[in-house]
C-alpha cells in the first residue's frame, strides 16, 4: 500500500516522477522488448499553446483510482469551469488543506471557494478543458492540465484598488496533486504552476 504523505514529505519531485513514469510503462514487461532502437515516447508539444487531446483512463486502475480521477476530472471541466460552487464539496472534504504555488496555505472548503472565486472577478472566462496527463496511485492523483482565460476585468490589488485589465488572454500548464480520503474526497491538494509566465502572459510581469 501506497504511503500517500510520505510520498509528497520525502523525495516528493523523484516520487511523483517515477510514479509518472511507472504509470505509463506500467503495461510493459521485459518478455516484450521491441526492436533495437525503437522509441516508445512521442515529445509532446507544449499543452499550453498547442492543445492536445485527453488521454484514456489507464486500464490497470483500480475502481478507488479510477473514481478519483474522474472526480477530478468533473471538478475542473465542470465545476470549477462553470462556477458550479455548491458542488466543489463532491471533490473536495470540508476541512481541506490547500497549498498554492506561492508556498502559503490554507484550510477549509469554504476558504478555498471564496479564493477560487476570486479567479473569476478579473478573467470572468477562466476555465480548464484540458487534462493531458493523469495518474494516480491508491489515494493519490497527480494531475496536468491548462487553465486560461483573460484579463477583462478589474482586478482587487489587495490594498483597497484595482488594476486596470490588459484584455490580455493567459494559458498556462498547471499541476495538482490531489490526496484522497476513502470518501472521496481529497483532504489535502497541492497547486503547482509558474507565477512568473502567469503574469508575464496577463501584462503584469
Amino acid at each position: 500500500m501506497l504511503d500517500r504523505r510520505s510520498l509528497i514529505t520525502n523525495g516528493g519531485a523523484a516520487a511523483f516522477g517515477a510514479l509518472a513514469l511507472a504509470a505509463v510503462t506500467g503495461g510493459a514487461h521485459a518478455a516484450e522488448a521491441a526492436p533495437a532502437g525503437y522509441n516508445p515516447w512521442v515529445p509532446m508539444p507544449d499543452p499550453a499553446t498547442t492543445p492536445v487531446p485527453n488521454p484514456p483512463f489507464a486500464k490497470d486502475l483500480t475502481r478507488e483510482e479510477r473514481r478519483n480521477l474522474e472526480t477530478f476530472d468533473e471538478l475542473d471541466f465542470d465545476v470549477f469551469t462553470h462556477e458550479k460552487w455548491a458542488r466543489l464539496g463532491e471533490s473536495h472534504a470540508r476541512h481541506i488543506r490547500v497549498h498554492w504555488p506561492d508556498g502559503h496555505y490554507t484550510d477549509g472548503i469554504d476558504r478555498h471557494i471564496q479564493d477560487l472565486k476570486a479567479l473569476f472577478v478579473w478573467a470572468p472566462d477562466t476555465r480548464i478543458h484540458s487534462h493531458y496527463l493523469r495518474v494516480a496511485q491508491g489515494g493519490l492523483t497527480a494531475v496536468a492540465g491548462v487553465m486560461q482565460g483573460t484579463f477583462t476585468q478589474p482586478m482587487p490589488d489587495g490594498k483597497g484598488g484595482f488594476i486596470q485589465p490588459t484584455g490580455k488572454k493567459y494559458a498556462i500548464n498547471m499541476a495538482t496533486i490531489g490526496l484522497w480520503n476513502k470518501r472521496g474526497t481529497m483532504d489535502e491538494e497541492f497547486l503547482f504552476w509558474d507565477n512568473q509566465t502567469f503574469f508575464q502572459q496577463i501584462g503584469l510581469g
